[in-house]
């Protein structure tokens, strides 16, 4: 795809790619420019943490520091941050105004290229990178299986493909779906709002829906309850999260108009059909997030 322009910031050059309009929705890339702008920071004690969550089936192998990898759908760079210094290269890829967000979080390291372009339009041959990684993206894009092809063909064969896609909670309980449907009902109805109303709402939630859950399991824990009953509880992965985390992923979940979920089936489908093979699923939250080599 052709550049259609470069935006020098502050720490780098950003290049800027034409949008072909092809799989993708263009009210779900305005909702994350505007989301990763609204919570553009993360402590590093933050990012340690999510990241030693998500990546809890990453090994040596895949990721080290003569990899060149790309993070498809980057946002603020909060994954990649945690990665700057591992590897020899980072590439983060986003077609939102997140860019510069990222830009700001990765700071001036000439090792790290920033690129504005949607997923169907990134400007790299086939076969470039060694380890490229997804993570609550591609459920945002209308064409799932699609976009996974097109992140999976610019990995080297041999090298390898991470992602983390919303679950169709096929691990939990009738109760448990339930309540999903009714938060989904609402969903529905606060994501197509402005976003000058969107945002208030969903902060809302976050201390009216969220937080209730989240200091009941956080009493659960210091009362000795064990894990295998409190783990149960919807919104438990929160209860060692900052409410700055909790307050993004309310407008995560609650302000994104297009959001598709998929059981753990179905993702290794997908990945399968991607040309991924020796694919490891992790058995912790968050639900489901996966890796797999290139054939």
């Amino acid at each position: 795809m052709p550049i259609i322009d470069t935006i020098k910031t502050q720490n780098r050059n950003i290049k800027v790619y034409q949008n072909s309009g092809e799989n993708i929705d263009d009210n779900t890339i305005a909702s994350f420019g505007a989301e990763w702008t609204e919570f553009p920071n993360f402590s590093k004690e933050e990012i340690e943490l999510l990241g030693n969550e998500y990546f809890d089936i990453i090994t040596k192998e895949m990721v080290n520091e003569k990899i060149k990898m790309a993070d498809f759908g980057c946002g603020t760079g909060r994954y990649s941050k945690y990665f700057q210094g591992k590897v020899a290269e980072i590439y983060c890829i986003d077609p939102s105004d997140a860019v510069y967000s990222a830009d700001k979080m990765m700071g001036p390291d000439e090792n790290v290229k920033i690129i504005k372009a949607a997923i169907s339009d990134m400007p790299f041959e086939d076969n470039f990178f060694d380890f490229g990684m997804s993570i609550g993206v591609l459920h945002h894009i209308p064409n799932t299986q699609l976009a996974m092809n097109d992140c999976v063909k610019k990995i080297k064969k041999g090298g390898y493909f991470y992602t983390y896609l919303y679950y169709s909670l096929d691990n939990r309980s009738q109760g448990f779906k339930l309540l999903w449907k009714i938060s989904d009902f609402f969903r529905n109805i606060i994501s197509n709002l402005p976003q000058g109303i969107k945002e208030p709402c969903c902060e809302i939630l976050a201390v009216l829906f969220y937080m209730p859950f989240i200091i009941a399991v956080r009493l659960l824990k210091i009362i000795g309850v064990n894990k295998t009953f409190w783990s149960k509880i919807p919104l438990s992965a929160y209860h060692n999260k900052s409410f700055f985390v909790i307050r993004n992923d309310a407008l995560d979940r609650f302000g994104t108009p297009l959001e598709q979920r998929f059981s753990k089936v179905e993702i290794e489908t997908m990945m399968k059909n991607s040309g991924l093979e020796s694919i490891v699923f992790s058995e912790k939250v968050p639900y489901w997030h996966a890796v797999g080599k290139k054939s």
